[in-house]
C-alpha cells in the first residue's frame, strides 16, 4: 500500500493486469500471466530497459499466485541476506504451505558465487526467483541458472502509451496528481511522453517535477514545459546493452557509407553521454579497419580527430567529431588489411614459429657472418625500379597471399602497382634464392 508522500512513480504502479501499458506477451489476453494459476509461480527472469515494469511484473506474479513477495537487491544484498530469506521461505512453506517468490533485482550484479548459492533453493522448488536485469542474462546469469528460468523481454513503452500514462497520472485525484495537476498542452504532453525515451518512470518523474514547479491548473505550453524542464537526457545506459546497440548502430553505418545515419547515432551518442574521447577512439579503429588503404586519409584524419577531441573537448569536439565521422562514412571501403592481418595471425598459429631464412637476417657480428646471416641479401635499391626478386618469407609460407586490395579508391592504384611489379620481375627471370 503506497501512501501520499510516495513518488508519483510509485503510486501509479500497476495493481492489475489491466493496468498494465504494453508488455502484450505477458499482460495481454493471451499472455503469460494470464494463464497462471494459484501456487508456485515459475521461475522468470524478466528482461528489458529501465521503466519497462520488471519489479511490477514480479508483484503481480506473486499476487496472481497467492505467493509470498520477498524482494532483495543484488546490489546491496550478499549470500547472508539470501540465506535468510531462504529461511523464511521454508518456514513460510512449513507453517502455512505459502509459497515465496524471491524477487532478486538487478540480478546480473550477482557474481557467480551468489548465483551458485541460489541455485539449490530454485531447484528444490524453495522459492521461485523473479529476476530482473537490463542486461542480457546470455551473459550475465549463470547457464545452470538460466536454464531454470524462463527469460522474458520487456519491452519501452510507445510515445503513445507513455502518453496514456500521463494523462492518467493527470486525472487520478486517488493516485495521480488529482487536484494539484497541471494544465499540459496536448503538444507538451507529447513532447514529455517522448522524451521519457519509453520510460514509465522518468516519464512520471519528469511529469511530477513539472506539478512541483507550478501551481495547480497552470496552463503549460511547449515553451513554459522546456523552462520547467529542460533538455531531456536521452536513454543511453554506458554499461548496458542500450549503449552497444546504439554504438552498433553508429560503426554500422559509418562502414555503410550512409553519413546521415551516422551522425544521426554519433548525435545519440554525445546526447546518450558517451565521452567524446571514446568515440574518437572508435573512428579511429573504424579508420584503419572499414575504409583502410582504399582512403588512407581517413586514418589520418580520425587520428587528427582523436587529438583534437583531447585538446579542445566538448562541446567543440563535437565538430571535430562530425568531420571525421562524415569523411570516414563517405570514404571508399576495404576490409583488405583487417583480413590480412588476422589471415597471417592464424597462419603464425598453425605454423609456429618458423626460421627467419639466412639472407634475411641481421649480421651484426662476425660469428653471425660466419654462420652465414644476410649472405645473398640483394639490397633493392641496387636494382632498377628499386626491386629485385628475393624469398622475404619461410618456405613453408612463401606462396601464402594474405594482402588482397579492393578494386576501388586507392587500393585500386596499389593493385596495378603489385600487378606490374610482378610482371616486371617475371620479366627480368631473377632467381628468387
Amino acid at each position: 500500500m503506497t501512501t501520499p508522500e510516495a513518488p508519483l512513480a510509485e503510486r501509479m504502479r500497476p495493481r492489475t493486469l489491466d493496468e498494465v501499458l504494453g508488455q502484450e506477451a505477458l499482460a495481454g489476453p493471451e499472455g503469460l500471466l494470464r494463464r497462471l494459476g494459484s501456487g508456485t509461480p515459475p521461475s522468470l527472469i524478466f528482461q528489458g530497459p529501465p521503466g519497462t515494469g520488471k519489479t511490477t511484473m514480479a508483484r503481480l506474479v506473486a499476487g496472481l499466485a497467492g505467493a509470498r513477495f520477498e524482494q532483495l537487491s543484488a546490489v546491496l544484498s550478499g549470500v547472508a541476506e539470501l540465506r535468510r530469506a531462504v529461511d523464511a521461505a521454508e518456514q513460510h512453506r512449513r507453517l502455512g504451505g505459502q509459497a515465496t517468490v524471491l524477487f532478486v533485482d538487478e540480478i546480473h550484479r550477482w557474481n557467480k558465487a551468489q548465483q551458485d548459492a541460489l541455485l539449490p533453493h530454485v531447484e528444490s522448488g524453495t522459492v521461485a526467483l523473479l529476476g530482473a536485469t537490463t542486461e542480457n542474462p546470455g551473459f550475465t546469469v549463470i547457464p545452470a541458472l538460466r536454464s531454470r528460468c524462463r527469460v522474458v523481454r520487456l519491452t519501452p513503452l510507445s510515445a503513445a502509451q507513455t502518453e496514456t500514462l500521463l494523462r492518467r497520472a493527470l486525472q487520478d485525484a486517488e493516485r495521480g496528481l488529482g487536484g494539484r495537476a497541471p494544465a499540459l498542452t496536448d503538444e507538451a504532453l507529447g513532447v514529455l511522453a517522448r522524451a521519457a525515451d519509453g520510460d514509465a518512470r522518468r516519464a512520471l518523474s519528469m511529469l511530477e517535477d513539472v506539478a512541483r514547479r507550478v501551481a495547480p491548473g497552470e496552463a503549460v505550453d511547449l515553451a513554459r514545459l522546456a523552462d520547467l524542464a529542460g533538455r531531456a537526457e536521452l536513454a543511453h545506459d554506458r554499461d548496458g546493452d542500450a549503449h552497444y546497440d546504439v554504438l552498433s548502430a553508429f560503426i554500422k553505418s559509418m562502414r555503410g557509407s550512409d553519413p546521415d545515419a551516422a551522425i544521426y547515432w554519433l548525435a545519440r551518442l554525445l546526447e546518450g553521454g558517451e565521452p567524446a574521447e571514446a568515440i574518437a577512439r572508435r573512428v579511429v579503429i573504424l579508420a584503419a579497419e572499414d575504409v583502410g588503404n582504399a582512403d588512407p586519409r581517413a586514418l589520418e584524419i580520425a587520428v587528427a580527430a582523436a587529438q583534437a577531441v583531447a585538446m579542445v573537448g566538448m562541446p567543440e569536439a563535437r565538430i571535430v567529431l562530425a568531420q571525421a565521422v562524415t569523411w570516414c562514412a563517405c570514404a571508399p571501403k576495404s576490409n583488405a588489411a583487417y583480413r590480412a592481418i588476422d589471415a597471417a595471425l592464424e597462419r603464425v598459429r598453425a605454423t609456429g614459429s618458423l626460421p627467419v631464412p639466412l639472407h634475411l637476417r641481421n649480421a651484426p657480428t662476425a660469428l653471425a657472418r660466419e654462420a652465414g646471416h644476410g649472405r645473398g641479401y640483394r639490397y633493392p635499391h641496387d636494382h632498377p625500379d628499386h626491386l629485385v626478386r628475393q624469398a622475404y618469407r619461410p618456405p613453408e609460407v612463401a606462396e601464402d597471399v594474405y594482402y588482397q586490395p579492393a578494386p576501388h579508391g586507392a587500393e585500386k592504384t596499389i593493385a596495378e602497382r603489385l600487378a606490374w611489379w610482378a610482371q616486371q620481375l617475371a620479366k627480368r627471370g631473377d632467381d628468387p634464392r
